[in-house]
């Protein structure tokens, strides 16, 4: 009788530490057991790219506190896809959660290997297994069925997740493409049995819950960028997500049939078709050059495949577009076109490239021009063919920021699904039993890799870096004797200001002026605390320069008593 009491009282939840809220930074939980006592599958560890508002940040990562304390009741990591957003964030956290065992497809599996190329992490290091698609393993108290899906770039998975409660499918990243140009097209089929065998919950995919109708097929972008190629009279440079592989296998076909020259610009171009190659989704034959060789051939004769579609400012595309890239120049009447989309946030980044290839006369053109690119992610006719297979009692939006996750969720009320969880970053959600429900919630926030450190984002160096950017330094260098008095006049060192005021007075010398004065104003005794005289002089110049300039800057002080 015990034994039943304690089975019933197990729960099927479902965390998400990145991904819902928000596109990118995906990392997802689910757990079987009792409280505080699961056993934790983890999927996908992603990352997102930083921006203006992160200045010096590249790579945004989850906060894992929650998960670290949790390492020794994980049973293991699937990844669903190569994009970095789902698994770039492995060299990073994945040894702070007691290096469970890593499950993936065998081209997931070759981008993970070329990602520990560029870390200290060996490949020896990572327990990793590799799967097929529609394989099947039974992880802990979790039995995982891999599901074929169709998205931008190869073996997209589905995961059907089953445990002795009940079933989720995890979606992943997922579209409905009959023809995706590189793995299998989404497997209908198998979703379709799996929805008469019960599948409790559908945890899935936001990102274009907000548009109609169904997503065009890849196919078309191949149709179309071949026409535009063989159209162009000049120089044609493509920049795409360079995890595209598709995308890129359909301009390497449109430049071998157009008669032209295919270079590859960027690194990470580079890597994915290594992997793809390997993997045996792009001919290993395939016929491409290196940057270096761009000028031997005639301007009508090549095309460019270049990475920094979203405005990276290290990216092959930016460097091109400011004429700081050391191989390849683009010129008047030649075409630039962006087979991709903008996300959100990469808006100012992306239209400076732009505007720079514009002040040169370049001809750009979008997905607003022509259909370069298609989306990866399902539209709402998708979804709604994806409820009517499944037939999920439970629906939980997820991938996607908020209107999308809102638009999602009405739709699947609209189709009739019983429960409806609206979910966020960091509340745990009981799939079963039902009734669905959030029931706690776990810390959560973000990670910055900082150079070669990982930081939380609560530390304040980026936050000092934003003022850096709005009103610069002012540095100040005093020495004292023991009596209290100044040896010489207080160095003053400004970066970031006006050099001088509304009437011409030199912000440095009302910055030195302040120093000198607001020493003098301390008595004598207590001239010989060095933390007192800095903390005084820093609150005195930061307010002269205010009074002077109208803006406050960060300010420093550096005492030195002889």
């Amino acid at each position: 009788m015990a034994k039943k009491e304690d089975k019933a009282k197990n729960k099927f939840v479902f965390v998400p530490l990145g991904g819902v809220g928000e596109i990118g930074m995906n990392l997802y939980l689910y757990g079987y057991g009792r409280d505080n006592a699961y056993t934790w599958l983890v999927v996908d560890m992603g990352v997102t790219f930083g921006g203006e508002y992160e200045p010096g940040i590249d790579v945004i990562l989850p906060d894992i506190r929650f998960l670290e304390e949790e390492r020794r009741n994980i049973a293991g990591l699937v990844l669903t896809h190569a994009h970095e957003d789902h698994y770039g964030a492995i060299p990073d956290l994945w040894p702070l959660i007691g290096r469970a065992p890593i499950y993936a497809t065998r081209f997931t599996s070759e981008m993970l290997r070329g990602k520990l190329n560029e870390t200290a992490l060996e490949e020896s290091d990572l327990p990793l297994e590799v799967l097929p698609l529609g394989a099947e393993r039974q992880i802990g108290p979790f039995h995982v069925e891999l599901v074929s899906m169709s998205h931008s770039i190869p073996e997209p998975t589905a995961l059907a997740i089953r445990t002795p409660l009940g079933t989720a499918l995890h979606t992943g990243d997922w579209k409905l493409d009959e023809t995706p140009l590189t793995s299998p097209p989404t497997d209908e089929n198998r979703l379709r049995e799996l929805g008469d065998l019960g599948v409790d919950a559908v945890i899935c995919d936001s990102t274009n819950a907000i548009r109609e109708g169904v997503s065009p097929s890849e196919a078309d972008v191949a149709k179309n960028l071949l026409k535009l190629i063989r159209q162009a009279p000049n120089c044609v440079a493509v920049t795409t997500f360079a995890s595209n592989v598709a995308r890129l296998i359909s301009v390497a076909n449109a430049a071998r049939a157009a008669g032209r020259e295919l270079v590859v610009v960027g690194r990470a171009m580079y890597r994915v078709i290594e992997a793809a190659q390997i993997t045996g989704y792009i001919d290993p034959d395939l016929r491409f050059h290196p940057e270096t060789a761009f000028s031997q051939f005639p301007r009508n004769k090549v095309v460019a495949l270049c990475t920094g579609s979203q405005g990276e400012p290290r990216a092959a595309m930016s460097r091109i577009a400011s004429g700081e890239h050391p191989n390849v120049t683009l010129k008047k009447g030649d075409w630039v076109i962006f087979s991709s989309r903008t996300i959100p946030g990469n808006e100012k980044s992306v239209g400076r490239v732009q505007n720079d290839l514009s002040d040169n006369r370049i001809e750009i053109l979008t997905a607003q021009d022509a259909l370069v690119h298609v989306s990866g992610h399902p539209r709402r006719g998708e979804l709604e063919q994806l409820y009517a297979w499944v037939k999920p009692d439970i629906a939980v939006p997820m991938h996607g920021e908020g209107r999308h996750l809102e638009a999602h969720a009405e739709l699947a009320e609209d189709l009739g699904v019983e429960e409806v969880v609206r979910a966020r970053n960091g509340t745990m959600v009981q799939l079963l039993p039902k009734p669905a429900a959030i029931i706690d919630d776990v810390p959560v926030g973000r990670l910055y890799r900082d150079g070669y450190l990982l930081t939380s984002a609560d530390e304040g160096q980026v936050r000092d870096r934003r003022k850096l950017a709005f009103a610069g330094i002012a540095s100040v260098s005093l020495v004292l004797t023991t009596r209290g008095e100044l040896v010489a006049d207080p160095e003053v060192s400004l970066t970031g200001l006006p050099e001088e005021d509304y009437d011409g007075v030199p912000l440095e010398e009302i910055a030195r002026d302040a120093a000198i004065g607001t020493v003098e104003s301390i008595p004598r005794p207590r001239r010989k605390d060095p933390k007192l005289v800095s903390e005084a002089v820093r609150r005195g110049v930061r307010a002269a320069l205010r009074q002077a300039w109208g803006k406050k800057p960060i300010c420093t002080v550096l005492t030195t008593i002889l």
